[in-house]
């Protein structure tokens, strides 16, 4: 889950899921213009949660589909969006990996990702993506770090940042025990490839 503000006081919310949910973390979600998500899983799109949200979320035909008692504003690779004063949005391409798990019922066939842009700066989260060639460029990257066949690994996410011209990258959806990750693993290669990145801990933000 990624929540991108401004000064303006515009608040993002991005793939708020399931994984280790507490609901606490409710009265801050609720505090958000707009709610962004990137593919129909449940580590990216807490139902209960989203319910009690009063701002227009934003995700796939195929998510619309699953969720059909959630009003979503169906998206896709090349819209823009204007989510809040100074902050728009620009949906992005993005390829779900697949390994046997997610065979049946658990495969994901439309996923995007999300560029973010405010204040100057642009935020590009990725979502669950292998890497793919593009053109597109941010300051900072949001990338899941797993591999497993599912999302880029540490390795390629370096690549992927200096593709895009990433000043920093914020590793992420590192929640999930079925696929585990070191953290130290994670930094250690990525500074290998001279991508600065910085992990953040639950309820920590950083300003760009």
């Amino acid at each position: 889950m990624l929540h991108v503000g401004n000064a303006g006081g515009g608040r993002i919310l991005v793939d708020p899921g399931a994984l280790q949910y507490d609901p606490k973390f409710l009265d801050d979600w609720a505090r958000t213009d707009a709610v962004l998500i990137t593919h129909w899983h449940v580590d990216h799109f807490n139902h209960d949660a989203i319910k009690q949200i009063n701002a227009p979320v934003y995700a796939t035909a195929e998510a619309a589909k699953k969720y059909p008692d959630i009003k979503i504003t169906i998206v896709k690779p090349g819209d823009k969006l204007e989510l809040a004063p100074g902050i728009i949005a620009q949906v992005t391409n993005a390829f779900h990996g697949y390994n046997p798990w997610l065979k049946g019922p658990l495969e994901v066939e439309q996923t995007v990702g999300y560029m973010i842009a405010a204040e100057g700066k642009k935020i590009y989260f990725t979502g669950d993506t292998i890497c793919f060639k593009n053109e597109y460029k941010c300051d900072v990257l949001c990338a899941p770090v797993s591999g497993y066949g599912l999302t880029m690994s540490p390795f390629e996410v370096a690549l992927f940042a200096n593709e895009c011209g990433a000043e920093l990258v914020l590793p992420c959806h590192m929640d999930n025990p079925k696929y585990p990750v070191e953290t130290e693993k994670v930094q250690s290669i990525l500074s290998a490839h001279e991508t600065n990145c910085r992990v953040l801990k639950p309820s920590e933000f950083v300003n760009v």
